[in-house]
């Protein structure tokens, strides 16, 4: 048997709290209740809701703020706001900021189990379409590959056909995008995953420093060598190796790398005996190895050799959309690491995404980690950001947008707002069903005669 639906109902009217708690029971709807704001916080960091019903105007917290703070804890949340008729405005503000729908006091019990029911299909789409994403992320082995943007899902799909072989990968984009990411996810969807994964970081080391490390070095072969050194290559021996900023790698050692993945055998340094390896090679860099082309820094035929395969990562500010969602992965982890919880406030999250990261996901990721460090009571706030984000904020506008359709309508009567509200409603029904006026009344909830009255005689 399916669950119930948890449904939470916050009031500060005693009286409305027990009418809407026994008409959402005999529904079939499991329901808790809660007086006031804070306390509905609090019942939300404990448990789980379907949908949120509440007082726009309540004393210790208004339904707005309520609202605000529960999608920060609950993002897919549904929310219905209950307004009386002197505050539409407000709720058409509560809309604004992720409600899913308003009804007005004194309420129809007809009207109010229909907007329950539509907001909970809503509700129950956003999380088949979130457990899609998650299992698309999971099934490709992509634990920390972060984002459902159209880029990162092509990378994804790039990452699924190319791990199935042996390809040499060359994966491009700017410090901080995550190329290790990739070339971890390349090594754990591949037949090697069980065997090694090593990365070298070839810019940290000197020319013959990285000769040594890559393919060890036998005992005397220079001074201090007082033993057998097993290389990177060998140790690597039947999974993935990542070169990372293989764009700095000298010439001369350009030539003995291009052998190594012409014969698939290793010389370690001072030896004449060469070692067979099985190892995939993954190259990556934030260079541009065309231009280290055309300048005779890097050798053309070993740049061919290694981009048999390109895969380019998108820099987060081409990808702004993923923002909010690595802001939640980075806020999870901080939980799994010191079992406290942390929310992030709707302004600090708009300057998130506005910004343009030079230092990629890197950066994003540090600033969340400063503010959880400075923030109180587990909630980020603008001034727990750096202070450039900060001057960065203060360059731009990130209040509340304003209603403008509000503010066009601020002067009429409420009767003729309302029904233009209705109109412009049953309209965008309408579109959805392409035009079929049966189908959009029964989506409605009303006859057809009533659809045709509604709608007007000029559109019917």
């Amino acid at each position: 048997m399916a669950e119930k639906p948890r449904i939470l109902v916050v009031d500060d009217e005693v009286s409305i709290v027990e009418v809407l708690k026994a008409l959402l029971r005999r529904e079939g709807y499991d329901v808790t209740t809660a007086n006031d704001g804070e306390e509905a916080l609090q019942v939300l960091r404990e448990e789980k809701f379907n949908l949120l019903i509440t007082d726009i105007r309540m004393k210790r917290m208004d339904g707005v703020t309520l609202l605000r703070m529960a999608l920060e804890m609950q993002e897919h949340l549904a929310v219905i706001v209950v307004t009386a008729y002197a505050t539409v405005d407000t709720a058409v503000t509560a809309m604004r900021a992720g409600a899913f729908d308003y009804v007005c006091k004194p309420f129809k019990i007809d009207e109010l189990l229909l907007t329950v029911q539509r907001a909970l299909t809503y509700e129950q789409a956003l999380q088949e379409n979130e457990i899609l994403k998650e299992n698309l992320r999971s099934s490709y082995h992509f634990d920390n590959l972060v984002g459902d943007s159209s880029s990162m899902l092509k990378i994804y799909g790039m990452i699924e056909k190319v791990a199935r072989t042996d390809s040499t990968v060359l994966i491009l984009g700017e410090s901080g995008t995550g190329k290790e990411l990739v070339a971890r996810a390349l090594h754990n969807s591949s037949r090697r995953r069980e065997k090694p994964f090593v990365a070298i970081n070839c810019a940290a080391l000197p020319e013959t420093l990285l000769e040594s490390e890559l393919f060890g070095y036998i005992k005397g072969a220079f001074t201090g060598a007082n033993k057998f050194k097993k290389g990177l290559f060998e140790s690597a021996h039947g999974g993935t190796l990542l070169l990372d900023e293989v764009g700095t790698i000298p010439l001369e050692m350009q030539s003995k790398l291009l052998r190594v993945l012409e014969e698939r055998e290793i010389r370690p340094v001072g030896s004449t005996k060469n070692i067979p390896i099985d190892v995939r090679i993954l190259a990556a860099t934030n260079d541009s190895l065309e231009q280290r082309l055309a300048t005779n820094e890097f050798r053309e035929d070993l740049y061919y050799r290694l981009s048999v395969i390109p895969i380019e990562l998108p820099p987060l500010r081409e990808r702004k959309s993923d923002v909010p969602l690595l802001v939640r992965h980075f806020l999870r982890r901080v939980k799994e690491q010191e079992g406290q919880e942390f929310s992030i406030d709707s302004i600090s999250m708009r300057v998130l995404e506005a910004y343009s990261w030079p230092g990629n996901v890197r950066e994003l990721e540090n600033v969340i980690n400063r503010a959880v460090a400075l923030c109180e009571n587990g909630h980020i706030t603008l001034l727990d950001l750096p202070d450039n984000l900060q001057a960065f904020a203060g360059e731009h506008d990130f209040s509340e947008p304003v209603d403008h359709d509000a503010e066009r309508m601020r002067g009429i009567s409420l009767k003729a707002f309302l029904r233009a509200k209705e109109k412009d409603y049953i309209e965008y029904v309408l579109e959805q069903c392409e035009g079929d006026k049966e189908a959009s009344a029964r989506a409605l909830g009303i006859s057809l005669a009533t659809f045709y009255r509604k709608l007007g005689g000029a559109n019917a």
